[in-house]
């Protein structure tokens, strides 16, 4: 195969130079400028007088912010699944089906031929990125393996279909790079996740993979199939070539040991990114822990407004040019698929310096809480890798809820079921003590309510055998693909059937 990759290197000179000189305030009003002119003629652009709007300020005060259920009830629900002219112009091509990570009905996302254009520069930036981090890269000398969901795409109406995100990705893949991607079609469009990784993972192994990009939770568990056919193996020898491993979707905390052991001895860089799908957020442009550079001219305009000011009638909105370093705010996107002042339900903390970069803090529902602790999703992620680590063991995933006051304690407490991958059959009780410390350490309303025992209760710990959350996800139809096993459950039911499921009811 011809390597393509000193194509990849004009065009990564090129972009890097114009990222070297970006103004991001200038960056994200031209951006802004831009949407509102595309969208000026549409029903949700004359109902708001976007020709009319001249400014930041003015577009704050013009379209307030919605979810997407307000989207869905006022905008698009008239008119499903043919979206023309609606809130972007044209047709909606396709959408993405999402449940966030909470676990609740699916929702569709429109995703504009527009936004599939964005979306495609985006991937071509994570390679500029690496490129810029190893020069000497060949990136494009063999194949890059998407582990995402199936290419065989629902049919809504003529010329209108929904799936995964991922899916939608890998089936937009421009021609010429398709000699350049893995899977095959004929794979790529299998729905049955365990018949796809099964047929996936001896034919990659000769593929002459160079890249894998894919959901962490899900990435282990591909690996554990390469695993079986090659015991002890690690990627270094099962894929020679690998130099980058992308990985977004979750957060990264609890399976960053788990990936250290598979990539023990491999030359590979990680590569974290912030896709959602409603937009290509964000990509790590520098080494773990610098954070997510934001896409700042690819078709989103970000504000950001801090969680507890999201129910007021006027909650103060920032921006690119005025949002402060160091604060936790859920980030607003207004997109080239037609998604204005749109919640996104994710919460992020932006760092300081130039060009603005972030980093993922949770979600707006994931703030766990019976007392005022109100742990965030870094705080669990963190405070979960550190307990795995140490029983000598590794996180595979987790699940956590309140478990609210009773008739047998006052105290109301958290339950976390977790699967753990190296550690010892007996380590319940080790686990839930590294646990506690570890949260008490990371939030001091934690550690004030857990003094003495006087406010919460003992964290309830069940560690669950390996594999038990994918045959849980399998059990609900939602196994692989952009499916994600929910971090923080509100849902009691949907909390009854994970307990049942594990044997803790």
């Amino acid at each position: 195969m011809l390597d393509a990759t000193p194509l990849l290197r004009v065009h990564a000179r090129r972009r890097l130079a114009v990222l070297e000189r970006q103004d991001a305030v200038a960056a994200q009003r031209e951006t802004l400028r831009r949407l509102l002119h595309r969208a000026r003629a549409t029903r949700f652009g004359r109902a708001h007088e976007f020709a009319g709007i001249a400014d930041v300020a003015a577009y704050q005060r013009r379209v307030p912010l919605r979810r997407w259920e307000d989207f869905w009830r006022d905008w698009w629900a008239g008119s499903f699944p043919r979206l023309a002219d609606a809130s972007w112009p044209g047709v909606i091509p396709c959408f993405a089906n999402t449940s966030g990570t909470t676990g609740a009905a699916t929702k569709r996302i429109p995703v504009s031929r527009a936004m599939l254009r964005a979306n495609r520069r985006a991937a071509l930036d994570v390679l500029v990125f690496h490129l810029a981090s190893r020069p000497r890269s060949r990136v494009l000398a063999g194949r890059n393996f998407l582990l995402g969901g199936s290419t065989a795409l629902e049919r809504l109406a003529p010329g209108i279909t929904a799936g995964d995100l991922s899916g939608i990705a890998a089936a937009d893949i421009p021609a010429w790079a398709r000699r350049r991607t893995f899977p095959p079609p004929a794979l790529a469009l299998t729905e049955d996740w365990e018949r796809k990784t099964a047929a996936l993972a001896p034919l990659s192994l000769t593929a002459g993979i160079t890249s894998i990009a894919g959901t962490p939770s899900w990435l282990l568990l591909f690996f554990e199939q390469l695993g079986r056919l090659h015991p002890g193996a690690r990627l270094a020898t099962l894929y020679p070539a690998l130099e980058l491993l992308v990985h977004g979707g979750v957060g990264f905390a609890p399976y960053r040991r788990a990936f250290a052991e598979w990539l023990d001895g491999s030359a590979a860089e990680t590569r974290e990114v912030y896709p959602a799908s409603e937009g290509f957020i964000a990509i790590a442009d520098r080494g773990e822990g610098e954070g997510l550079r934001l896409l700042l001219d690819n078709g989103i305009f970000y504000e950001f407004v801090r969680p507890a000011d999201l129910g007021r009638p006027f909650p103060e909105r920032r921006w690119i040019a005025d949002a402060e370093p160091g604060t936790e705010y859920a980030i607003v996107l207004s997109t080239n698929a037609g998604l204005w002042s749109y919640v996104l339900g994710d919460t992020v903390t932006l760092l300081g310096g130039d060009p603005p970069r972030l980093k993922v803090s949770g979600r707006v529902s994931w703030s766990l809480s019976v007392a005022g602790e109100h742990l965030t999703g870094e705080e669990l992620d963190a405070a979960i890798a550190a307990a795995a680590a140490a029983v000598g063991g590794s996180a595979a995933d987790y699940a956590a809820a309140a478990l609210p006051p009773d008739a047998a304690d006052p105290r109301g407490g958290h339950l976390f079921i977790a699967e753990l991958h190296g550690a010892p059959p007996d380590a319940d009780e080790a686990f839930a003590a590294a646990l506690d410390a570890a949260l008490a350490q990371g939030n001091a309303d934690y550690a004030a309510h857990r003094q003495g025992g006087f406010g919460l209760r003992d964290p309830r710990v069940v560690l669950v055998p390996p594999g038990s959350f994918a045959a849980w996800m399998r059990a609900r139809g939602k196994l692989g693909g952009q499916n994600k096993v929910p971090r923080v459950i509100t849902d009691p039911a949907l909390l009854d059937a994970l307990r049942r499921f594990v044997g803790d009811a």
